[in-house]
């Protein structure tokens, strides 16, 4: 879940970074930093977690990120929700409870 919720929060901080001017000032490199340390601590959950539990359960999990994002996008960009897009994330739910299960 951790590395799932690192992915989705390294996504929400390169968002933050496109919104600038590409370039060597503050508003720019310091949400690009922290998205490039948030998505490298995910990558290394992943492979941790992929020590312990078989690939194909833990990389069909990792859809999970999408979930994330579409609640992150809601609080923190304030961007609007849908029907389709609630439908779309609880069939990831419906599919990696089928997963697991």
């Amino acid at each position: 879940m951790l590395m799932t919720l690192s992915g989705a929060l390294g996504g929400y901080y390169f968002k933050k970074a496109s919104s600038q001017r590409l370039g060597f000032h503050l508003s720019f490199l310091l949400p690009f930093f922290i998205g490039g340390i948030l998505y490298f601590i995910g990558a290394v959950l992943n492979i941790i977690i992929l020590k312990q539990l078989p690939y194909t359960i833990v990389f069909p999990l990792t859809s999970i990120t999408y979930i994330w994002t579409l609640v992150l996008s809601y609080v923190l960009l304030k961007e609007n929700i849908t029907r389709k897009k609630i439908a779309g994330v609880l069939l990831i739910l419906i599919g990696s409870i089928f997963l697991v299960w």
